[in-house]
């Protein structure tokens, strides 16, 4: 099973489907050792330039250790409720990089979820207090600034992720298990690794370089000492490390980064305006392809970046800007890394014959999202909602033209996870009215009637719920 690379949560995911690219020309610049005293050789001066931008993060948040019983409704009406819970403090370790001098670090989402407090020690052993200026849920990376200090930090440049190749050699840089700054090395045992079900966006580097948990958000680092990765999952059976790991590739991290550094809240990334989908082998033998690669074009929302480049229905996506697109989730992964502002040109296979496609690099329109939270007591109480937006559609995976209210989030102790909404229900419509927007729905929240009638969409399935008052 895949985890996450801390302490205290397993993340369990897909299994692995295989995509890995080969570039020849490049692969002549390596070479293989050529003689005893070539094996002797020391990564050394690497781990001594690299070491001091790697850190330890740690993180707190507050818990009440609450008794089971008081879930019970005949406890509680007979026994009253406490007004006052124990509580604990839980604390969970990470790594991280410094990517700025100023004292900007990344890591994984994962290390600092829920965390009250935060501190960053470095390899010297200074402690600093962070905060966090950025979470980004989609790609499990989250940037944070080290406070009250106004020193320069060492930090790690960024390489070229797309110019990896497997075989490879690279370290793995953090701190396993809590026992300190620890180096592992490998190779790069794949490339462009799909369907891991860590991230929205599935295109990681894979390597043997021995990962453990404790590593999260620690570097993976090339032979020219640059950052080719953010370490944030392994394969295991045990817990431990079995050679297989994943790292986030560096041009992710740079987009995620840039957006910190511009001071946004959000990532802002380019939108297609396209919903793709994988070819199957019966639909590569319908459209005579020799085997089942590139992203088949499903349906294209009218007016955006994608329909004003002339992209239709039924087209095939075969690359980017050079680069070969093997299905939908290496599309996404390199139509997110390019800069917004420009284009990008997509080929297209259109009937046998091959297009070119120049599409803009634009936001998706985001007016309207009115994001709030029902506080009104109704089952939709303590549930983060927000008005389906074209950005909302894209980041949630949803057709651009659907209409309703989404649940955006929910508190894992609200009334509304209590009853079983999820993130991602759609509410259609609450006691036969209509929802559109958030407005709506806190409308129909607050009239509390004896009985809830509610329509959902949850997975694309429709769903008619009956809840008593």
């Amino acid at each position: 099973m895949f985890r996450s690379i801390r302490p205290a949560v397993v993340v369990t995911a897909l299994c692995i489907a295989f995509s890995a690219h080969f570039n020849p020309a490049a692969a002549q610049d390596r070479r293989v050792p050529s003689s005893p005293a070539e094996l002797r050789l020391s990564y050394a001066p690497i781990v001594q330039r690299v070491q001091p931008a790697v850190v330890n993060v740690y993180a707190a948040k507050v818990v009440q250790n609450r008794n089971p019983l008081l879930d019970d409704p005949i406890f509680r009406r007979f026994f009253g409720v406490p007004g006052q819970q124990p509580e604990q403090m839980q604390r969970s370790l990470g790594s991280g990089v410094i990517v700025d001098a100023s004292g900007l670090v990344v890591t994984n989402v994962h290390v600092i979820e829920g965390a009250d407090q935060v501190r960053v020690s470095l390899s010297d052993k200074r402690e600093f207090e962070a905060e966090i200026l950025l979470k980004d849920s989609r790609t499990d990376l989250a940037v944070l600034r080290l406070k009250d200090t106004k020193e320069k930090f060492p930090t790690l440049d960024f390489t070229n992720s797309d110019e990896l190749l497997v075989g490879d050699i690279v370290l793995a840089i953090g701190n396993p298990f809590g026992v300190g700054q620890t180096v592992t090395h490998g190779i790069i045992s794949a490339l462009a690794r799909t369907q891991v079900g860590i991230t929205d966006y599935q295109f990681f580097i894979q390597t043997d370089a021995a990962i453990n948990p404790g590593n999260s958000g620690g570097a993976l680092v090339d032979m020219s000492g640059k950052l080719a990765g953010i370490n944030t999952a392994i394969y295991s059976r045990s817990g431990g490390s079995q050679g297989i790991g994943f790292a986030i590739p560096a041009n992710m991290v740079r987009v995620v980064v840039a957006s910190a550094k511009s001071g946004g809240k959000a990532v802002k990334r380019p939108w297609l305006g396209a919903k793709l989908q994988a070819v199957t082998p019966e639909i590569a033998e319908s459209l005579g392809l020799r085997s089942p690669t590139g992203a088949l074009v499903a349906s294209v929302v009218s007016n955006g970046p994608a329909a004003k480049a002339g992209l239709k229905s039924s087209d095939l996506i075969t690359g980017i800007d050079g680069q070969a697109v093997d299905d939908p989730n290496a599309f996404d992964y390199r139509f997110a890394t390019r800069p917004l502002g420009g284009t990008a040109q997509i080929d297209v296979q259109r009937g046998g014959k091959p297009v070119k496609l120049t599409v803009a690099l634009e936001t998706a329109p985001d007016t309207g999202r009115n994001e709030l939270v029902i506080t009104a007591r109704s089952p939709f109480q303590g549930a983060k909602v927000s008005t389906i937006t074209p950005a909302v559609a894209d980041e949630l995976h949803l057709d651009a033209d659907t209409e309703g209210v989404v649940i955006a989030d929910l508190g894992g102790d609200s009334a509304a996870a209590s009853v079983g909404f999820q993130k991602g229900d759609i509410i259609l419509a609450v006691n036969n009215q209509k929802i559109s927007k958030t407005g709506d729905l806190e409308k129909a929240a607050s009239e509390r009637p004896r009985i809830w009638r509610i329509t959902l969409v949850r997975g694309g399935q429709q769903i008619n719920v009956t809840l008593g008052g």
